[in-house]
């Protein structure tokens, strides 16, 4: 009886080090992003920690590529993973 290794590659999400590389190497910074799109210094560095969508996109658009493709985790189908909860109902 031989047991069947199986590998199975799961996308991983871009450390923070990295977004903020990629940005860099591009002459941005999240700061200046933030300032950009009318924001404070720091919002956009919560991003690379936990879920903000539009924040994401962001970022993303910055970088040319889409928001699924540097948190995975955070995207199904293209579309953000959570429910919204709007007027008591989830959307």
């Amino acid at each position: 009886m031989s047991a069947k290794l199986e590998l199975k590659i799961t996308p991983t999400d871009w450390t923070a080090s990295r977004v903020v590389y990629e940005l860099h190497s591009i002459g941005w910074s999240l700061r200046q992003l933030a300032f950009k799109h009318g924001y404070k210094s720091s919002a956009l560095s919560a991003v690379v920690h936990r879920r903000w969508p539009k924040g994401e996109r962001l970022i993303a658009d910055a970088l040319g590529i889409r928001a699924d493709a540097i948190w995975p985790s955070r995207y199904k189908n293209g579309q953000p993973i959570g429910r919204r909860i709007l007027n008591g109902e989830a959307a």
